[in-house]
């Protein structure tokens, strides 16, 4: 199972720990290794397949739809914003939606709200990174939630990412919102389950819609 790079320094330490705590005492050593299972477990980050159709648009995170509700903002004018929810037990590394080039990055502080609350879009601390597409301007926003303690948002502006390329993650329960635009169709719903670069969210719309 491949590990995400954010994790490798804690997994470090308490392996070194885990190992010095034998010396201490024995249970001592098993709560680190406890906690160095947990770890491993936290930052997997399995492999993940795109669909073949390329009109599609992947969650950019595992975990449960909470929002899609029609919205606006400045880099993308008139929007569908589908919120994903993740809880501590789902995967958390963030995956990119579509093929496009990094144009637009800004940091948020904020609150800590429950990330699945419908203040945490606008009152938590967040990431945006907004991406010029083939289909329009988007944006892919990481939200902290109640457990979260730092956003990872490796892209850089001026960079090409491509659908399902890993850019970035948030460490424990959080939330992804992504601002799909308006010559996207929404093909999700409310309550439904998604995993980062494979559940299509969005369709690019034809010529007929």
């Amino acid at each position: 199972m491949r590990i995400a790079r954010e994790g490798l320094p804690a997994i470090g330490g308490m392996f070194f720990m885990s190992l010095g705590g034998w010396f201490v005492s024995p249970a001592l050593s098993a709560v680190f290794l406890v906690v160095l299972c947990f770890l491993l477990w936290f930052y997997r980050d399995p492999e993940r397949r795109s669909p073949e159709n390329p009109a599609l648009w992947v969650s950019p995170a595992d975990g449960k739809i909470v929002e899609v509700e029609a919205t606006e903002h400045p880099f993308t004018g008139p929007a569908t914003r589908v919120g994903v929810f993740m809880s501590p037990l789902d995967v958390h590394v963030n995956r990119v939606p579509w093929n496009g080039e990094v144009t637009y990055l800004q940091y948020v502080p904020g609150k800590k709200w429950v990330a699945y609350g419908p203040k945490a879009s606008a009152e938590n601390e967040r990431f945006y990174l907004g991406m010029e597409t083939a289909a329009g301007p988007a944006l892919v926003v990481q939200i902290a939630g109640l457990l979260a303690r730092r956003i990872v948002c490796r892209a850089r502006r001026g960079q090409h990412l491509t659908r399902g390329e890993r850019y970035g993650m948030i460490q424990f329960g959080s939330k992804v919102d992504l601002y799909l635009p308006s010559t996207v169709r929404c093909v999700v719903s409310v309550g439904q389950k998604v995993k980062a670069g494979e559940t299509a969210l969005g369709v690019v719309r034809d010529e007929k819609e």
